[in-house]
């Protein structure tokens, strides 16, 4: 077996029995060392994969969901579709990749912490990207920060509101999406109405010009599923 797959398997295998024991110690120390118990796994190598223990677990977590996230995006019946229902079908696959809102609530309690706030944040726009990217989005202007930036914000506000769902299936979340959504493709249409109007378009051709060259970085290739539609 390649030293690579060796890796991967010790680290999936160490996050699944973590797991369990993140809902009563959170995603910490206390979790990693049941984990290696639990699994068998090298204390050294374990150390060496979580070198700083729930918080390298809690992005491992965190970026697997993304991966999930694109392979079921990838797999959907998109026909007949609105763009955006891609966009919402897409926020609720990654939240449905978690097989239970309380590890997440435990992820957001750590990435609160003002040291791993950063963490946060990137995971966050992380998400965010991956969500473009599997709806093929190819912005190379102001527009790829805008519409990670306000997907983060949808994103966000959906995750805290499903913390605390007990409506069945979750089916609160999803009109709040929905509504989130729509939120959205409002401010676009309004954008886009501002760069029809004459008078808006001479007044902001200047603010547009500078914005318009502004480049994206590369798109992420850490990812596995990615897919164009």
């Amino acid at each position: 077996m390649e030293p690579q797959n060796t890796v991967e398997k010790a680290k999936s295998a160490l996050l699944a029995a973590a797991l369990p024991h993140v809902p009563f110690d959170g995603w910490s120390q206390s979790t990693l060392n049941a984990a290696i118990d639990d699994s068998g796994i090298d204390r050294g190598l374990a150390q060496a994969l979580f070198a700083r223990g729930g918080i390298d677990m809690a992005l491992v977590f965190h970026q697997q969901g993304d991966a999930l996230m694109i392979s079921a995006f990838a797999e959907a019946n998109l026909t007949g579709l609105r763009y955006r229902d891609k966009v919402a079908l897409a926020v609720r696959l990654r939240l449905e990749a978690c097989p239970d809102p309380e590890l997440v609530r435990r992820a957001s309690v750590l990435f609160a912490l003002p040291s791993y706030a950063p963490e946060g944040a990137k995971a966050l726009w992380g998400t965010a990207d991956a969500i473009w990217q599997a709806l093929g989005d190819n912005s190379q202007d102001i527009n790829y920060y805008t519409k990670r930036a306000t997907l983060c914000a949808v994103y966000g506000a959906t995750v805290l509101f499903w913390l605390g769902d007990q409506s069945d299936n979750h089916k609160d979340t999803w009109a709040f999406l929905d509504r989130r959504i729509d939120n959205v493709m409002n401010i676009e249409k309004t954008k886009a109405a501002l760069r029809e109007n004459p008078f808006a378009a001479t007044l902001l051709a200047g603010p547009f010009k500078f914005l318009g060259q502004i480049t994206p970085p590369r798109p992420r290739n850490d990812l596995p599923g990615q897919t164009k539609v």
